[in-house]
């Protein structure tokens, strides 16, 4: 069934499960842009715990505005201190190093849109991977899919709402704080490497 979905900053685990699942992926980009989201922001495991990473943005005065129209802020150099957090957290990692020139210069360029960026992130990802996930992008927004037709996984964007678990993986500081599940992808990648899409494969991924 073909999946719909929202494109976010290095998409969390369960996004990635639906995806490797599909047998299409829609991506949603008519909709208004949703404020704490997962479409600018992301969790990793850092020695600490858990840590937000998140993108600064533009906003208009005006409270609908589209998710295309979302522009980046640059005034802080979140890039620097994004990829000083992944260093931090995932140097000692089985995989950093091996796909560490793959998505150091994601962090030098400046896309001016934050969709653009996502689908930056999507493409980083395919990359490693060593997958091609083919895609087509809305031309209007719908609330309401024929479910026969569409799986409807938009929800996920909202990480705050998502409660997917998943099997346990090995992770760089496990035996400081145990198991954190459903972080970005990033976590499982660089954990995993070339096992990680045999992993998501196989996970189960249940909506309340």
């Amino acid at each position: 069934m073909k999946l719909l979905i929202h494109p976010t900053y290095f998409p969390s685990i369960s996004h990635f499960v639906a995806i490797s699942q599909s047998d299409g992926i829609i991506f949603e980009i008519e909709d208004n842009f949703q404020k704490q989201t997962n479409r600018n922001r992301t969790y990793i495991y850092s020695p600490n715990g858990i840590q937000l990473l998140n993108i600064p943005v533009k906003h208009s005065k005006d409270n609908h505005q589209s998710t295309k129209e979302i522009q980046i802020d640059y005034d802080f150099d979140w890039q620097k201190q994004h990829y000083k957090s992944l260093e931090t957290a995932y140097r000692s990692s089985p995989f950093f190093e091996f796909f560490e020139d793959d998505i150091r210069p994601f962090f030098e360029k400046k896309n001016k849109f934050l969709l653009d960026l996502n689908f930056e992130t999507l493409e980083i990802i395919s990359k490693c991977m060593r997958v091609k996930f083919d895609y087509v992008t809305t031309d209007e927004f719908v609330q309401k899919v024929d479910t026969n037709l569409v799986l409807d996984r938009r929800s996920l964007a909202d990480g705050k709402k998502d409660t997917s678990s998943f099997e346990k993986y090995i992770q760089v500081f496990d035996d400081k704080h145990g198991f954190i599940n459903n972080l970005s992808v990033l976590d499982l990648l660089f954990n995993e490497g070339k096992f990680a899409l045999d992993y998501m494969k196989n996970q189960k991924l249940v909506i309340k």
